[in-house]
């Protein structure tokens, strides 16, 4: 899994606080992941991402999805 550096700092997560670098940084935690919806359970219990108003939960499955094809 590679980050993308051009987006490391961008925020994914407003609620939270939760960076692009902060979901890699989650997914690289994860001992192994089969597809984007279980890897989201992970990560957001990890970073509480979408747990604040949930609006942001698409793009965190995109970045997930983003992340993982890398």
């Amino acid at each position: 899994m590679a980050m993308n550096q051009m987006r490391a700092n961008e925020i994914i997560c407003n609620c939270k606080q939760v960076s692009y670098a902060d979901i890699a940084d989650a997914l690289h935690k994860i001992d192994r992941f089969e597809d984007v919806v279980k890897s989201f359970d992970e990560v957001q219990k990890i970073t509480h991402c979408s747990t604040g108003c949930g609006g942001c939960h698409d793009k965190i499955l995109d970045t997930i999805s983003e992340i993982m094809m890398a």
